[in-house]
């Protein structure tokens, strides 16, 4: 009998059992893998031999996630360390950054945690390493629709800045958390696929094919969400009555496609194979097998959000090669103190956010380039 048939037995034979008494039980993943994948012991044995060591891939995904990590790291730094970023939009930057960096970390605890090691956890502990990579995922895309609908508000809305942005400000980024939070723990909560193997993706064995497929809607619908936020600003800035209104859509137009290209190039391809996995197993759907190569490339989102969101400033550029400077990565030889040189000038976002703080007319006219 091949191990795919025990585990169909295993799953009938525990349905009377309670799902949560069987996060401890280490065999579960063996017999899940097997039964989700489509092997025989023997292949899920030279599986998990094949799976010993580092791939090709699982290196250039590490390097990748490392330089993630880093720039992340650097745009926290630089709002952090200067009080010109002290504004509700670079925070909202600064979260998008917090949660790239924490998307890159998952990423590479995920990969030094799969392998020959995943058949090593037990169920709780392989839910907790999904879960975080979902987590952190979620709140970078989430990111992405707060300052979308930041954005929005701001140049829609009279007197938005003051007080009363600041809440919304709190309250977009929490909401963005607890979304990300309940979105990647609920399989832990109680939907997965434990004893009802037929329900069980292919490319997350204890994940029910369900919850991906919820999980797909979700993020197709904060992708149109974007999409029409964005399309709404280019309208309202098409229709300013200003004479410099043409560039400024056209340099509006300009962002919102490097964000909306980038945002589909990197997701869409993971939401497909997401998509098919939900309606398709793995032996007529080979291509589920090479989920790895899907998601890697997903995570590449998180490289080039501080590339759009951020290096747009001119103050964020000066400030990068500052921070640079004082790590000694950029000195040439100029002195350590112009390290510590306050910024003369304010950035197109910054000059946008204290401008119109006690505006009493619609934000359109100058905020338009800060997007």
């Amino acid at each position: 009998m091949t191990l795919c048939r025990k585990a169909a037995v295993l799953g009938q034979s525990d349905t009377m059992k309670s799902k949560y008494s069987q996060y401890y039980n280490r065999s579960l993943i063996h017999s899940y893998y097997a039964f989700a994948k489509n092997l025989t012991s023997q292949d899920l044995d030279k599986h998990i031999e094949n799976k010993k060591h580092l791939t090709t891939l699982n290196i250039v995904i590490v390097v990748l996630c490392t330089i993630i990590i880093l720039e992340n790291l650097l745009v926290l730094l630089a709002v952090c360390r200067n009080k010109k970023f002290h504004s509700a939009m670079f925070f909202f930057i600064g979260n998008l950054a917090f949660s790239d960096l924490l998307a890159g970390s998952a990423y590479i605890a995920n990969i030094f945690l799969s392998g020959s090691r995943t058949f090593e956890l037990v169920p709780v502990q392989w839910f907790i390493r999904e879960g975080t990579a979902f987590i952190a995922l979620a709140a970078s895309v989430f990111s992405l629709l707060a300052i979308a609908i930041e954005r929005y508000i701001a140049i829609t809305k009279v007197k938005v800045y003051g007080s009363t942005k600041t809440c919304r400000m709190f309250l977009l980024i929490g909401a963005c958390w607890v979304t990300s939070i309940l979105l990647g723990g609920l399989p832990i909560i109680g939907w997965n696929c434990i004893n009802n193997l037929p329900e069980c993706s292919a490319v997350l064995p204890l994940y029910s094919k369900k919850y991906i497929l919820f999980v797909v809607t979700i993020f197709s619908l904060i992708l149109l969400s974007i999409v029409i936020l964005y399309v709404r600003i280019y309208l309202i800035v098409r229709s300013s009555r200003q004479e410099a209104t043409n560039l400024q859509a056209y340099s509006l137009l300009k962002t919102v496609t490097i964000v909306l290209g980038v945002f589909i190039m990197c997701w869409l391809p993971a939401f497909t194979i997401l998509l098919l996995d939900s309606s398709c197993r793995i032996q007529f759907c080979n291509i589920l097998s090479k989920a790895d190569i899907f998601f890697g490339f997903a995570t590449l989102n998180s490289a080039l959000n501080p590339v759009i969101y951020t290096l747009r400033s001119k103050d964020m550029r000066k400030e990068f090669l500052r921070v640079l400077c004082c790590w000694g990565v950029l000195q040439s030889g100029r002195p350590a103190d112009r390290c510590l040189v306050p910024l003369k000038s304010s950035s197109s976002l910054e000059h946008c956010t204290h401008k119109h703080e006690h505006q009493t007319t619609p934000i359109m006219q100058d905020c338009t380039t800060c997007v």
